[in-house]
């Protein structure tokens, strides 16, 4: 571990990107060292991190079941505020149960590596998200990995697999780093053709897609042919935790096997109460995803308008390409310079190639700041002579 030096070499040039401090609340502005920045670095797609209505639901929470739990959902754990937040959470994604966990994490990590057993397979996008990944390595199942939205990669895989094996496909619904949906409706062509069972991620896709921000699986209309839906807390949700939606057989399986569920504390009441009124905000203010749209696609035609690559993304998520791991980090610091909050992706979270940054925007962001992060960033590319 000693010989570990990659962080210090960055830190030594002055653009080491990563825990820089914030000394206020998660907004469109923060502050920083006591300097004010615009935040295009957040995954609050709906602005609510900092709403009134929110932090007082925690507070009575705090007020009244305490700090946390003292124990597993199993055991001691589960209060009636669990239970009242899972039955909302399966009603609103279209499912008949849902199961919370402690963070989005250990929904996928849990969940994948119970579901199939030591002859079955598992098949995952390339770009799946690390818990993803994670779920599968801890899983005794055979996996397959397929190219990056390539449906003919897929259906290639799926003809390795044993016809009477059960086969599980998994797949962010919107992807995190490069902004662009899976190919749901394709997928869940070859899932019927191959008689497999289909995961979805939501946790960049709730709050976004889909009616009242029920996610990509509705979007496409697909909530019926998808069976297993998975969401995080920690985006549109404005909290910490994470859920998983299925069928009553499923949920009572992972209820019982699913060891990040079974042995972890259970969610706190703070926590919990702050997810189940931000899923209310949600139901109740359409405007705000309406609002998110309406600033995504002004930013989207400004950056292209701009000169930037932007990929194939159709959302909140816009990466900035420079594919170069170095300038990935230097483009990042001149723009923090210059007030502005990216975040720098490099491997492992893309391919070598492929390094960007990543822009995310919120529902309460104006077109002013928008404007604001386009100029900086212009000049802090053209700098470094990623774009003319």
């Amino acid at each position: 571990m000693s010989k570990y030096r990659e962080p210090q070499k960055f830190m030594e040039a002055g653009i080491y990107p990563y825990f820089r401090e914030i000394d206020s609340h998660q907004d469109t502005e923060v502050t920083m060292g006591g300097k004010r920045v615009l935040m295009f670095g957040s995954n609050s797609y709906m602005g609510l991190t900092y709403d009134q209505r929110i932090c007082e639901a925690a507070i009575n929470a705090i007020k009244k079941y305490g700090t946390g739990c003292a124990g597993s959902r199993f055991l001691n754990g589960t209060l009636d505020l669990h239970i009242q937040l899972e039955n909302e959470l399966a009603e609103f994604v279209g499912k008949d149960e849902a199961l919370c966990y402690s963070t989005g994490f250990t929904v996928n990590s849990g969940v994948i590596s119970c579901l199939t057993g030591r002859n079955d397979y598992i098949l995952g996008d390339d770009r799946d998200h690390a818990s993803i990944v994670d779920g599968r390595r801890l899983s005794v199942s055979t996996f397959f990995h397929y190219k990056h939205n390539d449906m003919a990669d897929l259906e290639h895989h799926l003809q390795r697999c044993r016809e009477d094996a059960l086969k599980l496909i998994v797949t962010d619904g919107l992807f995190s780093m490069e902004g662009d949906l899976a190919k749901l409706p394709e997928i869940v062509e070859l899932k019927k053709k191959y008689n497999a069972s289909l995961m979805v991620d939501e946790a960049h896709g709730l709050g976004v897609f889909g009616r009242n921000g029920r996610g990509t699986c509705d979007h496409f209309g697909l909530t019926d042919e998808v069976d297993l839906i998975m969401g995080t807390f920690s985006k549109s949700l404005a909290s910490i935790g994470g859920f998983i939606a299925a069928d009553k057989d499923t949920i009572n399986y992972l209820r019982h096997n699913s060891r990040t569920y079974i042995f972890s504390a259970s969610n706190t009441p703070a926590a919990t109460a702050a997810a189940l009124e931000a899923l209310h905000i949600i139901k109740s203010e359409p405007e705000r995803q309406q609002s998110l749209w309406d600033i995504t696609n002004y930013a989207l035609k400004s950056f292209k308008e701009a000169g930037f690559e932007i990929g194939d993304t159709e959302s909140p998520i816009i990466p900035l390409y420079v594919h170069d791991a170095m300038k990935t980090f230097e483009v990042t610091k001149l723009a923090f310079d210059r007030g502005i909050f990216i975040n720098p992706v490099i491997p492992p979270a893309c391919a070598p190639q492929d390094t960007l940054v990543r822009v995310a925007l919120m529902a309460t962001h104006t077109k002013e700041q928008v404007d604001t992060c386009v100029s900086v960033l212009v000049d802090c590319f053209k700098q470094l002579g990623i774009i003319k």
